[in-house]
């Protein structure tokens, strides 16, 4: 398969995250739990949320719309990938090791919804990776 459409589809993949993330709250109690926080830990969090959604935003656009100019190379496609890289795979070493989500994974929707993020979360650093390393090794 082509670099560029594995880009397309990772970048199709944030999607699918952004969807995930937007159920996450009601799904885990997001507003009952910090209903004590203090008003501008609540405005943290949530603010924290909105800008983790932009970052996912902008890196689905970015992996879709300029999959071509990426699969390239050059410096600035390097260094958006070196960092996209490592983002998704600090984000899929905190599912694994930091994430207790089995109090949350009640039905079989749930834990195939589970696994199919972690997959994802596999996915996205391999191709960013692999895409980093092809680009510099041109």
């Amino acid at each position: 398969m082509k670099l560029v459409t594995l880009l397309q589809i990772a970048g199709l993949l944030h999607i699918g995250l952004l969807v995930a993330g937007a159920l996450m709250p009601r799904v885990v109690g997001f507003n009952h739990h910090i209903a004590g926080l203090p008003t501008f830990l609540r405005r943290l969090f949530r603010v924290y949320l909105g800008f983790i959604g932009g970052i996912i935003i902008a890196f689905g656009c970015v992996s879709y719309f300029l999959a071509e100019a990426l699969a390239q190379g050059g410096a600035a496609a390097a260094a958006l990938l070196l960092m996209m890289t490592l983002f998704w795979t600090a984000r899929f070493a905190v599912a694994l090791f930091v994430f207790d989500m089995s109090p949350y994974l009640t039905n079989a929707w749930r834990r195939f919804g589970y696994h199919v993020i972690n997959i994802t979360f596999l996915y996205l650093p391999i191709v960013y990776g692999y895409a980093f390393w092809k680009g510099v090794t041109q």
